[in-house]
């Protein structure tokens, strides 16, 4: 919606911002001329920005009242308004903002969810222009678009947390900012993948969706563990490991009826992600109905034929580096939560092993986003 609103408005830049309380987060975000100068694989600075909804900025203002605003000179704004045209965003990145478009997304009761703002209205000859009547107009009908969508999207997602919140009252490690960390890390690796792959946008996007979803709901399967083994602080025995081994074809079973590809990334990430790429992982080949090795993949102990290198699902490896790495990163009852050092030395020593290596090896590239979901979702703020 931003891109085609871009297109038909010809903004240079835009951005979707979406309310959280009383904040405006960069949710959406593109930008032609600061794109151009990025390097190959990298984001725009801006997804790390947030703003607060008053009176003082004018994304901030919009939210707050539910007005439009359109400006064709942030030079020449009339000083008696109550807002401001901030330029610390541009001064970041090294951008300069002649005309804003800036319009409310309200839902069907008036609610405002987030905001469409367009940015430096452009001619074929490329100078700096500002926005008509009759482009407001028109974007009023894709903000309303927009609005529709993540509307829906919104309801998708309390259902989702409210599974998770669920999980989490059965096992106190799933917590919030567990699966919001884990989601984010999949979402890096994915996409570090996806590039090196050179997936089109639209089929690389569509499955970043799905990812994101899936890898929330990886550990959803827990909440058919008995508490006796889910909850025992001590180290499991060799009974209670394969009872909690179950919690992978548990959660597979969920989305057993595959009614769009969101299903099946989910069920490729709850039934494998603690499978190894070396084959030592669980629970290998089996038949989610009955839990039993799939008809001619048996080993010569009885046991399912294991999986591994790339038998594996993409999905499932992915959430498997994401999920042990911050398992290893975070605080649990039967340990502190290890240094940075220390988890990266331990991952190393399983590239090729319990990881696949390439996908380690993109993981590692992608710190410093890593570091930033880190940042974004700690463990106090769970309730965020």
């Amino acid at each position: 919606i931003l891109n085609h609103a871009r297109k038909v408005g010809g903004a240079d830049a835009g951005t979707i911002f979406l309310r959280e309380e009383n904040k405006l987060k960069f949710s959406y975000t593109q930008n032609s001329t600061l794109e151009k100068r990025l390097p190959p694989g990298e984001k725009l600075i801006y997804t790390s920005f947030e703003i607060p909804v008053d009176e003082n900025s004018l994304a901030g203002y919009v939210a707050l009242t539910g007005k439009s605003l359109n400006i064709p000179n942030t030079e020449k704004m009339d000083p008696t308004l109550p807002f401001r045209f901030n330029r610390k965003f541009d001064e970041a990145a090294g951008y300069w903002t002649h005309s804003l478009l800036t319009i409310p997304l309200q839902t069907t009761t008036g609610e405002v969810i987030g905001v469409l703002q367009l940015i430096n209205c452009r001619n074929q000859e490329d100078e700096c222009l500002y926005f008509s009547e009759e482009t407001e107009k028109i974007m009023s009908v894709f903000a309303g678009m927009a609005a529709i969508a993540l509307e829906r999207a919104r309801m998708t997602r309390l259902m989702i947390l409210r599974t998770i919140r669920m999980a989490e009252m059965r096992d106190p490690k799933e917590t919030g900012p567990h699966v919001n960390r884990v989601a984010g890390f999949a979402l890096v690796l994915y996409e570090a993948w996806a590039h090196r792959e050179g997936l089109g946008k639209k089929e690389a996007d569509e499955q970043r969706d799905h990812l994101r979803i899936a890898a929330m709901l990886h550990d959803v399967g827990k909440v058919s563990i008995p508490d006796a083994v889910l909850k025992k602080p001590g180290k499991l025995n060799a009974q209670e490991y394969a009872v909690m081994q179950q919690h992978t074809i548990s959660g597979a079973r969920l989305f057993i009826d595959k009614a769009s590809d969101f299903d099946k990334a989910a069920m490729d990430v709850a039934l494998n992600h603690h499978e190894r790429w070396d084959g030592q992982g669980y629970p290998g080949h089996v038949d989610l109905v009955t839990g039993l090795p799939l008809k001619g993949l048996t080993g010569p102990d009885g046991r399912p034929l294991t999986k591994s290198g790339a038998d594996i699902p993409l999905f499932g490896r992915i959430a498997a580096i994401a999920d042990v790495f911050d398992a290893l990163s975070s605080r649990r009852c039967y340990k502190e939560p290890w240094g940075e050092d220390e988890v990266l030395t331990e991952m190393e020593k399983c590239k090729g092993a319990q990881f696949d290596p390439q996908l380690l090896d993109l993981f590692f590239a992608k710190l410093p986003a890593i570091r930033g979901i880190q940042k974004r979702y700690r463990e106090e703020d769970a309730d965020s």
